[in-house]
């Protein structure tokens, strides 16, 4: 009996891979990534130069490749079938061998294994190892503490109606804004109502040797690069200096 194992990669730098994570990639003979069709995958990426030779390799391409409103049935249901042709064949290989399926930042946190893993229950051993999301890497990389005392931290999919941004916003402190890409000026457009398009930073590519960091305001409107966090930082909600929490 086999087992699937899901490593989580960490932000990008591959320095920021966990000692477990890292000693499983380079001893695994299976190996399983997600990505666009046609690309090498960012995860696939990470890992370069880490397989053993001889690895086998499974590369899991996307049906579709742009950011859709989470309740299109066309979307849904494209990416329902993608998962259940994957579970199947994963769960196979399993019976006799283990695989590792490759997920950057952490598994559990809006990751595309997590469709898998609801999948696979009662039809093979999988664990999960944890990894660095890649909002913390992006934070990190701006070089300012992002929350302070009893500031209140929002995770915020970009692809939700400019009304429900505007909605979360208005009552959250630190934000960290996701899947921005084409949704950019949407985001733009929100964080300017609630007054808070002064503080926001863009962060793409965190962690890796491209990454650039910018504050969102500076940067033109036409840019919307796909792999791109919009972060807020807290409201400063501290003690004053020398003061104890």
């Amino acid at each position: 009996m086999g087992k699937i194992i899901c490593a989580g990669l960490g932000p990008g730098d591959p320095d920021l891979i966990s000692v477990k994570s890292d000693r499983l990639i380079r001893s695994a003979r299976h190996i399983a990534y997600f990505r666009k069709a046609g690309r090498a995958g960012q995860a696939r990426a990470i890992v370069n130069g880490m397989l053993r030779a001889d690895a086998i390799e499974y590369a899991m391409e996307y049906p579709v490749t742009t950011e859709m409103h989470f309740d299109s049935p066309e979307y849904n249901d494209a990416l329902a079938r993608f998962y259940d042709d994957w579970a199947d064949r994963l769960a196979q290989v399993a019976e006799t061998a283990e695989v590792v399926v490759l997920c950057e930042g952490d598994p559990f946190f809006y990751g595309s294994f997590m469709h898998l893993h609801t999948r696979l229950q009662g039809r093979a051993e999988v664990e999960v190892i944890p990894g660095i999301t890649g909002m913390t890497g992006c934070w990190n990389a701006v070089g300012t503490p992002f929350t302070w005392g009893d500031d209140v931290l929002s995770v915020l999919m970009a692809t939700l109606p400019e009304a429900e941004l505007v909605h979360h916003m208005q009552r959250s402190d630190a934000m960290v804004i996701m899947k921005t890409g084409r949704n950019l000026p949407k985001v733009r457009n929100a964080l300017q109502t609630t007054g808070r398009l002064a503080d926001a930073w863009l962060v793409e590519r965190g962690t890796m040797p491209t990454q650039r960091i910018a504050r969102l305001a500076d940067v033109d409107a036409a840019d919307c690069p796909y792999f791109a966090i919009v972060l807020v930082h807290g409201q400063g909600r501290r003690p004053e200096i020398g003061g104890l929490e």
